[in-house]
């Protein structure tokens, strides 16, 4: 994926993106703007006329289909109607379809569009603690939806198992080609791995531990106003271990001294709510080791995304950190 979005790609993405408004009601001359890039383009649309701002999201190829986009718009319309999480609408098009499209270099380029949503991103500082415990409490509402859930018969999203994240079949490139690493750094997470593989096998994936997930609550993912903490981006949603929600939520903030404090807050908020076994709570350092091997991977395998080039290599030696820590700790 390295040199995807260059500035041009993105110009030619957003004007696919403008060509699209209309499908959503929206004037011709509806100005459209990037927001962010991650796995998608994300762009922001307002209606001249009225002001209401629509999200657009451009989906990059080769990731997911429309079926398995499908699928994440089902889960988030019924987690809306069940009033599970405050997130953002799926916005259908006038003729009844949530998906939109265009056709770029050969390949097709699936849309979606969502509300906006106000608010502000979370920042590691003390007040996280209170969010989090809001967090913990968002997560297991998710997860106690996620099983109860009688889901469509078509749907499909992907897993996130060992094999998937740090193994033999990464979704998000190997950890292996991660930036600025020697060889010796390598047999070091080669033996992070192997304990993350023993560890994970041993805790198993039974239903009560494993099923539809966010996957990717990070910080960025999370919008305050008030009270009111929103939960956005479902695009990563799939299977995986429920406890993992914890795990994604402190993504690039795993080295922050108050990471024990966010810790112990998520698991009092999730109690709130549902049931956290102690085992379960045990096993949250392990999958922020998980995680952080395979955001590893992804900072090398998406090096042109903002977020890939402010880590850079110092992420790696970051994760060397961990990785020794939690290896002590084994």
């Amino acid at each position: 994926m390295s040199g995807l979005y260059d500035d041009q790609m993105i110009e030619s993405l957003r004007q696919g993106a403008e060509s699209l408004v209309g499908e959503w009601g929206l004037p011709s001359e509806t100005e459209v703007k990037l927001l962010t890039i991650s796995e998608n383009a994300t762009f922001l649309a307002e209606n001249p006329e009225t002001g209401d701002r629509v999200i657009l999201r451009v989906h990059r190829p080769g990731y997911h289909t429309h079926a398995e986009i499908e699928s994440e718009l089902a889960w988030i319309a019924d987690l809306r109607g069940k009033g599970v999480v405050d997130t953002p609408a799926p916005l259908p098009t006038l003729g009844g379809s949530y998906l939109a499209g265009f056709g770029m270099n050969g390949e097709h380029r699936p849309v979606a569009a969502f509300e906006f949503m106000t608010g502000s991103e979370p920042a590691p500082s003390e007040a996280l603690v209170d969010g989090f415990r809001k967090l913990g409490a968002i997560s297991a509402r998710l997860h106690a939806h996620a099983r109860a859930w009688k889901r469509p018969d078509a749907f499909i999203r992907k897993t996130w198992n060992f094999e998937t994240t740090v193994g033999p079949t990464p979704h998000w490139g190997d950890w292996r080609n991660a930036l600025g690493l020697e060889k010796t750094d390598l047999g070091l997470l080669e033996r992070t791995c192997g304990e993350l593989q023993k560890a994970l096998a041993a805790y198993g994936t039974g239903p009560e531990r494993f099923g539809l997930i966010h996957a990717d609550l990070r910080l960025a993912n999370l919008l305050i106003e008030g009270d009111r903490l929103g939960v956005i981006d479902f695009d990563d949603c799939g299977f995986g271990w429920f406890v993992y929600d914890f795990a994604a939520a402190v993504s690039f903030i795993e080295h922050d001294p108050i990471l024990p404090d966010l810790q112990a807050a998520w698991a009092e908020g999730y109690r709130t709510v549902a049931n956290l076994p102690e085992e379960d709570e045990a096993m949250l350092p392990v999958f922020v080791m998980l995680r952080r091997l395979l955001l590893t991977a992804w900072i090398a395998s998406h090096s042109e995304t903002p977020t890939a080039q402010e880590m850079g290599p110092a992420y790696s030696f970051g994760t060397l950190e961990i990785a020794e820590q939690f290896l002590s700790a084994a």
